[in-house]
């Protein structure tokens, strides 16, 4: 690997390091492994915790707010997409996925925090054309649980601090 890019990736890492800037790198990961991108935000929630057992609201708050904000993009992401498809190619898509998605409208992306299927079902939320803000509520309330749900387990199944 070039040295300038092992030296780009090393700082990066440093300044997203645990607990110097916790709170925001909670933030920026939460945000983009709510994208269509492959990250996960589980173990930065859990190291800020394990780090500041006093942290648990104000951790579990800010990763929900990223991850929110994150599957927000994904809508307008797909939204966009859908625009582009419909310019491109003169008609709309139409699948029996879509149509069951369509039927249940906003509240289907209370499952947005599911792993492999929830980010790619805010972006087509969005390509639905399915209201914005009650998507995000929905959103946010699925996405609260589970890093709730999953924080409150493994504090439950690895009590006690870390302490570096």
């Amino acid at each position: 690997m070039e040295s300038w890019l092992q030296a780009a990736l090393a700082a990066v890492m440093n300044a997203l390091a645990l607990p110097e800037v916790g709170l925001g790198a909670v933030f920026l990961v939460s945000l983009v492994s709510a994208t269509l991108l492959p990250l996960g935000s589980e173990p930065a929630v859990f190291a800020l915790v394990k780090l500041d057992p006093t942290m648990f609201w104000p951790t579990v708050l800010v990763a929900t707010l990223g991850n929110t904000a994150g599957g927000a993009i994904s809508w307008w992401m797909g939204y966009g997409a859908e625009l582009a498809y419909e310019k491109a190619t003169h008609h709309s898509a139409d699948h029996r996925a879509l149509r069951w998605l369509q039927r249940f409208g906003p509240k289907a992306c209370l499952l947005a925090w599911l792993p492999v299927v929830g980010d790619p079902l805010c972006a087509v939320a969005g390509w639905l054309r399915l209201p914005f803000w009650p998507c995000v509520a929905y959103m946010a309330v699925g996405k609260f649980l589970r890093y709730v749900t999953m924080t409150a387990g493994l504090l439950w199944f690895f009590p006690g601090r870390f302490t570096p």
